[in-house]
């Protein structure tokens, strides 16, 4: 039997876009012909998955899993929002989560971790499961975030355990308890704060923000004092609107987050949201038939 070489596998990889595993699989198989072992993935539905490579998936999951005072998010990323409502695929979800903990929230060391039960790693099993449903899939992100005091969780659109399409976690210390994480973290998947407080946004930013509201105040053609004015209530806004301990709390729509808090403090959090920042393509097929017609 032929020697099975890393090169080979790499190379048969690439053609392919299968699994590394299931790569070596293939080649052991067909004893290192690597045309035969093209046909071998094709004819077991492994090689299918490159062809899927270029969809968009800006749909899937956000999966939450908490261990102690320890979370991690991911996102898991699919072409339609059918899948989502796959059960092997929401285990996938729900299993990479909990793996997730592990790594720490480095995509490429959770891609590379061992997925139970299957001899594959995250990723070679993601490969896996293109090829099975039959949609392109990807995992997008992951992060992994500690509290010294109350870890506080939520899911928006949940639709089964660890499983929704908004996740955050945040991290409280001080005089501070579940409910009280847990209601924080629902204010900031409803009112998306960029920062913290004040200090920690970007320098850049701020002074790109002001110089904006500067420009628009100046046009008003009112003396320097008054527009120095203006953009202090101004920035003071932008403040109420993008740092969480300046925003009003959504639970009781009068107190600040800061007041909320009472003694507690907030550390730090994180908001995934299903599909953020991904460009959908927005298709138009009663365009694209007319334009057939007219060729």
């Amino acid at each position: 039997m032929a020697a099975i070489t890393a090169s080979m596998v790499k190379e048969l990889r690439e053609k392919t876009g299968a699994g590394m595993m299931d790569c070596k699989k293939a080649l052991g198989e067909t004893d290192g012909d690597l045309e035969q072992a093209i046909d071998w993935l094709r004819k077991k539905g492994l090689a299918a998955a490159a062809k899927k490579a270029g969809r968009v998936a800006s749909e899937g999951l956000i999966g939450l899993a908490v261990d102690g005072n320890r979370g991690a998010i991911v996102e898991v990323n699919a072409e339609t929002d059918f899948v989502a409502r796959n059960e092997t695929f929401q285990a996938f979800v729900q299993t990479v989560a909990k793996l997730a903990l592990e790594s720490g929230g480095n995509i490429e060391t959770l891609k590379a971790a061992d997925y139970p039960g299957t001899g594959r790693n995250v990723g070679d099993e993601l490969t896996h499961l293109i090829s099975t449903i039959g949609e392109n899939m990807s995992l997008r992100r992951a992060v992994v975030r500690e509290s010294r005091g109350a870890l506080g969780t939520y899911l928006h659109g949940s639709i089964g355990p660890g499983l929704g399409k908004i996740g955050v976690l945040v991290a409280l210390e001080g005089d501070a308890g579940t409910d009280l994480g847990k209601q924080i973290a629902m204010h900031v998947a409803a009112a998306t704060p960029l920062a913290v407080s004040r200090d920690e946004l970007d320098p850049a930013e701020l002074e790109r923000e002001r110089k904006v509201l500067m420009d628009q105040a100046r046009e008003s053609g009112k003396p320097e004092n008054i527009i120095e004015k203006m953009i202090e209530g101004r920035m003071r806004k932008y403040y109420e609107e993008v740092c969480l301990l300046d925003q009003t709390y959504v639970i009781d729509s009068e107190s600040t987050v800061s007041q909320a808090l009472g003694d507690a403090t907030v550390s730090g959090f994180d908001r995934f949201k299903l599909g953020e920042g991904i460009e959908k393509k927005d298709e138009d097929f009663a365009a694209e038939v007319a334009a057939v017609a007219g060729a």
